[in-house]
C-alpha cells in the first residue's frame, strides 16, 4: 500500500520508520528545514533526534506531491494542524481515505477530530483515528504496541486495521470512533494531574484513585457525547490511560510534574520543546463538561490549575473536600 504521512514531526517520523517495512510510505514535512535535514541524514534531529527513516521512506515538502497517488493518508500533526490539513486536501479535491493519530479537542471550537474532518470534508469523507497506549519513541524502536484503529464505517476499519498490522504494531479495529477519540483527548487532561499528584509526593495510592476516578470521568463523558462505555476498557480507553499517566515519556505528565513544583505554564512549555495536548484540550473538556451537565471534577481542577485560578494544592484539597457518594453511579 502506498502511505503518506502528513506531517514530520514525532509521530509522523515514528509512523514511518514503523510502516516502511510492508509499505511505500511518503513523509510529507512543512519545514522546509527538517526535509532537508531529512534527505541529508535520514535524522529528524528537529522533532525525534536518534531515529532514522528507512531509505525506501521519501521525503516531500510539496504537498500536492505527497498525496498524489497516496491509497492512505494519515495525518500525523498536533490537532491544531488538523483543520489546515484537511482544508489542503478539499483544495486539491482529494478524496483519499483518512486517518489521523492526533489526540483532543480542537481549541475554540470544542469539536473532536472527526466533527473537523466533517466539516472541511464532509461527512461522506471515510476517515478514521489511530489511537491507543503508545509513545512515539517505542513505536520507532519497534518496541511492541497495540493500538485501536476507529471508523465510523466499520469496513473501512477492518480493512485499514488488517492492512497496517503488524508484528510489532497489532492494531485492532474499533467502531465507536467518539469513544476512540473522546479516551485519546480526556487522558492527557489527567495525566496532567497524576503529574501534579506524583509531584507533590502524594503516594501510589493516590496515584491508583486519581487514574481510576479519572476513567470513570472519561466515561461519562463519552457516553454524553454517544459512545459505548466499553469502550473505556480497552486500548483508547484504560490502556491509553496507564501508559500516558505513569510513563517517563509523556509530555502531559511532565507538565503536571512541573506544575507541582510551581512553574509557570510558558516556562513549562517552552522547557517541554513539543506540544502538550492536555494543555489545550483540559480548557475544552472542562467548557464542554459543563455545557453538558456532566460531573468531571479532576479535569476541571486542571482547568483550574492551568490557567492560575487555582494552584496545585488547592485544586488538591478542593477534590478531597468533595462529599462522598457511590462509586458506580
Amino acid at each position: 500500500m502506498k502511505i503518506s504521512l502528513l506531517g514530520a514531526g514525532a509521530w509522523g517520523s515514528a509512523l514511518s520508520i514503523a510502516f516502511a517495512e510492508k509499505h511505500a510510505v511518503t513523509l510529507w514535512s512543512r519545514e522546509a528545514d527538517v526535509a532537508a535535514e531529512l534527505l541529508a541524514s535520514r535524522e529528524n534531529k528537529r522533532f525525534f533526534p536518534g531515529y532514522f527513516l528507512p531509505d525506501s521512506v521519501q521525503v516531500e515538502t510539496d504537498f500536492a506531491a505527497a498525496v498524489q497517488g497516496a491509497e492512505l493518508l494519515i495525518v500525523s500533526t498536533p490537532i491544531a494542524g488538523l483543520r489546515p490539513t484537511a482544508e489542503r486536501l478539499r483544495d486539491l479535491g482529494v478524496a483519499t481515505p483518512l486517518l489521523w493519530v492526533c489526540k483532543g479537542f480542537e481549541a475554540g471550537s470544542g469539536l473532536l477530530p472527526h466533527q473537523v474532518v466533517a466539516e472541511v470534508l464532509g461527512s461522506a469523507a471515510v476517515c478514521g483515528a489511530l489511537s491507543g497506549p503508545s509513545f512515539a519513541e517505542e513505536v520507532a524502536a519497534g518496541q511492541p504496541t497495540a493500538v485501536a484503529l476507529a471508523a465510523t464505517d466499520p469496513a473501512f476499519a477492518r480493512e485499514a486495521a488488517q492492512a497496517l498490522h503488524g508484528s510489532r504494531l497489532r492494531i485492532y479495529a474499533n467502531d465507536d470512533l467518539i469513544g476512540v477519540e473522546v479516551g485519546g483527548a480526556v487522558k492527557n487532561v489527567l495525566a496532567i494531574a497524576t503529574g501534579v499528584c506524583d509531584g507533590l509526593g502524594l503516594g501510589l495510592n493516590s496515584r491508583a484513585a486519581l487514574m481510576t476516578r479519572g476513567l470513570a470521568e472519561i466515561a461519562r463523558l463519552g457516553v454524553a457525547l454517544g459512545a459505548q462505555r466499553q469502550t473505556f476498557m480497552g486500548l483508547a480507553g484504560m490502556g491509553d490511560l496507564i501508559l500516558t499517566c505513569t510513563g517517563d515519556l509523556s509530555r502531559n505528565r511532565r507538565v503536571g510534574l512541573a506544575l507541582a513544583e510551581n512553574k509557570s505554564l510558558p516556562q513549562i512549555l517552552d522547557d517541554l520543546g513539543h506540544v502538550a495536548e492536555g494543555v489545550y484540550t483540559a480548557r475544552e473538556v472542562d467548557r464542554l463538561a459543563s455545557s453538558l451537565g456532566v460531573d468531571m471534577p479532576i479535569s476541571a481542577a486542571v482547568a483550574a490549575v492551568l490557567d492560575g485560578r487555582l494552584s496545585a494544592a488547592q485544586a488538591l484539597a478542593q477534590l478531597m473536600s468533595r462529599d462522598p457518594k457511590a462509586e458506580i453511579a
